[in-house]
């Protein structure tokens, strides 16, 4: 990391992505729906958890590594699905997917990747699960789970928050397209590459409205994962009920997540969820949560509160727009290096450490 830029954390990466994006796409990266409450929440909910550390506890080998099903992790953080990472960078996901090699960790990718699923799982020898979008062209939904499959890709997340796309007003005001250079290369064979151009409209929001399955069900879940064949995740939980029937219909994982903040504005922070998400699924699955998480403290609070490990997105955005590999890289190593701190400071040589009694009991 280059320190004479001055760059010492998460947020300094944020600040210099910003002179580096074009405004659209840094619009499109960093806004939320509507008044952008949520996106806002997220973030502030981490700031209202108090830790309680504990002291005299031997912390000289702190220890951050740790395992989510057969997947192992040089600490409890891996990439959340983002589209179009090629606005950010040329290498795209190209770039993230070495860097997750490289720092120990899994890459879930978008369905909207610039680069195809092959190219991805080709460039690195890091765990590759897919996000998925599910289509009203079942045979379309299929082929991708079937490619992902063939790419070696080891999971399928399917995302189950955005039967329609959340009203996010930059891109409305932007008419959100991608770049003439840039499209959507898993979808393009299937005849989805492009986004719709309507006036007045934001090309993905409107993308969404025609091609978007609305009608998803958990039966429908239940048939996608006998088609797979490999385990599936679901993105987008925040309700208690709703994992709860995760684990009834045999899902391998979840995670709570409100979509950064880009769905329904109002809805519940995803670390504010957490603690009754984990009350309900009992650790009978591993529970992942995104949203918010800008420092190591914050990644030990969800820990605390139930989470296996935590998802970023928009991090890896600005560590990729700012260097490309080399600051994505440099995001997974700010957080490695403040979570070993945070955890040292309190009284958690391990993860296995991390329990919920750290966090002030008004809280849960």
């Amino acid at each position: 990391m280059n320190t004479a830029t001055n760059i010492l954390n998460v947020l300094d990466y944020e600040k210099a992505s910003q002179s580096r994006l074009d405004s659209t796409a840094n619009d499109y990266y960093s806004s939320g729906a509507m008044d952008e409450l949520t996106l806002s929440d997220n973030i502030n909910a981490f700031t209202r958890i108090k830790l309680l550390p504990k002291v005299l506890r031997d912390v000289s080998n702190v220890v951050t590594s740790t395992h989510i099903n057969a997947a192992s992790l040089s600490s409890p953080v891996i990439i959340s699905p983002t589209a179009f990472l090629g606005m950010a960078h040329s290498d795209g996901e190209l770039a993230v997917a070495r860097a997750a090699e490289h720092s120990g960790n899994i890459m879930i990718c978008s369905t909207m990747s610039n680069y195809p699923i092959e190219d991805i799982t080709a460039t690195t020898n890091t765990d590759v699960w897919l996000q998925l979008y599910v289509y009203k062209d079942k045979e379309a939904t299929l082929a991708l789970i079937d490619r992902a499959k063939n790419a070696g890709c080891k999971a399928i997340v399917i995302t189950v928050d955005a039967p329609f796309l959340g009203h996010r007003e930059r891109d409305v005001r932007n008419q959100f397209q991608l770049p003439d250079h840039l499209h959507m290369s898993n979808l393009h064979a299937l005849g989805h590459g492009k986004l719709p151009d309507k006036e007045g409209h934001s090309g993905l929001a409107h993308y969404f409205d025609s091609l978007i399955d609305k009608s998803l069900t958990w039966r429908d879940i239940k048939w996608l994962k006998e088609h797979a064949n490999m385990p599936i995740y679901l993105k987008g939980i925040l309700h208690p009920e709703d994992a709860s029937l995760a684990v009834e219909y045999g899902i391998d994982g979840i995670i709570v997540s409100n979509h950064g903040g880009r769905q329904l504005d109002g809805s519940i922070a995803s670390i504010d969820a957490l603690p009754a998400v984990a009350k309900v699924v009992n650790k009978q699955i591993p529970i992942i949560m995104d949203g918010g998480i800008r420092r190591g403290s914050d990644i030990l609070k969800a820990l605390a509160l139930g989470a296996q490990c935590v998802g970023v997105g928009r991090p890896v955005i600005w560590g990729l727009s700012h260097s490309g590999q080399q600051g994505v890289e440099d995001i997974f190593r700010i957080l490695q290096s403040e979570l070993s701190l945070a955890m040292a400071l309190s009284g958690c040589a391990n993860i296995t450490d991390i329990t919920k009694d750290l966090i002030v009991q008004k809280m849960l």
